[in-house]
């Protein structure tokens, strides 16, 4: 039993470590791919957790599934019920969270559409009367397609070379569905603390990517950089009121220095070399790693079950 239990500690401890290793590996990779990289990786550390508790929480009922009595189980395990009490209490706080905070998501979408209701429609565009200055791209809601939505304010503080840049990065939100990789991160955030490190990176990545993209739509990287570095100005320029929140994403969000740097530098290729493959290799490794850990954690509980109930029967 000593071992499973190191194992224990080992998978609810492995996504700190790999949450450190994924924050520097992650700026070796394009946008693109470090974006389903992190994704990916805050997916495995969540699922691991969930499966270490989760098995954790069963070793009583497979007792009882075996016929193996509950005294012969304290016997040789006797913190047995608190750790599988322990283990319940938590995964129900983790469920509890998930779910105030997918609700929190819904919540705050309806809110960005009401907030859209003045809107005037120019194709995939809203237009949002106000001189209050901000853009960003809206999901999908009740069967309303996604849209870029701009506010007058913002289209008089950009020029129409901008405005192009600005609508190009909002469309690639919405095309590369990049909500659904936040939401993905953000929930996986409330199952371990540690996977909360990997929000900001996420977020500066997407931004990343539409950046990218707007860059190709566009085919000048400085119109671009000036566009975004004019656009988040004018917004922090403005005594504003908060805006719709996430699970909304905007052109003038994350650190738009680094943004704007990485525009004025070539465009990044996809991995090349040994570095940047054992990089991406290496990233998503390690956080399979927590996911490895925990299956071992469930197969050897079941696996202690099981030869406990056949000693009981031989005996």
């Amino acid at each position: 039993m000593t071992y499973v239990l190191a194992l224990v500690v080992l998978a609810l401890a492995l996504p700190w470590g790999a949450a450190w290793l994924v924050r520097r590996l992650a700026p070796l990779l394009p946008p693109r791919e470090a974006c389903w990289a992190l994704t990916g990786a805050a997916v495995l550390m969540a699922g691991g957790t969930i499966a270490v508790l989760g098995g954790l929480f069963h070793v009583p009922f497979l007792a009882s599934l075996e016929r193996l009595p509950l005294a012969h189980v304290l016997e040789e395990w006797p913190a047995v019920v608190p750790t599988a009490g322990v283990a319940g209490v938590a995964l129900a706080v983790q469920l509890a969270l998930v779910a105030r905070r997918w609700r929190k998501h819904r919540s705050l979408l309806k809110r960005a559409w009401r907030s859209t209701d003045e809107g005037v429609h120019d194709g995939d565009v809203l237009v949002v009367p106000g001189g209050e200055v901000d853009a960003f791209a809206l999901p999908g809601h009740r069967r309303r397609p996604g849209r870029v939505v701009v506010t007058s304010g913002m289209v008089g503080a950009l020029k129409p070379a901008e405005r192009e840049v600005l609508l190009a990065h909002e469309r690639a939100h919405l095309a590369g569905r990049h909500h659904l990789l936040a939401a993905v991160v953000d929930l996986s955030a409330r199952v371990h603390p540690a996977v909360a490190s990997l929000r900001k990176l996420l977020e500066f990545y997407l931004e990343r990517w539409a950046d990218e993209s707007a860059a190709i739509a566009v085919g000048n990287r400085k119109v671009v950089a000036g566009a975004i570095a004019r656009a988040a100005l004018a917004r922090a320029a403005q005594r504003r009121r908060p805006g719709p929140g996430y699970p909304v994403l905007s052109a003038t969000t994350g650190p738009v220095p680094q943004r704007v740097e990485a525009l004025l530098l070539p465009r990044p290729t996809a991995p090349q070399g040994g570095a940047r493959r054992a990089a991406a290799w290496g990233l998503m490794l390690t956080a399979a790693l927590s996911m490895v850990a925990a299956v071992a954690v469930a197969y050897g509980l079941h696996e202690y079950v099981e030869y406990a109930a056949g000693a009981v029967l031989s005996g």
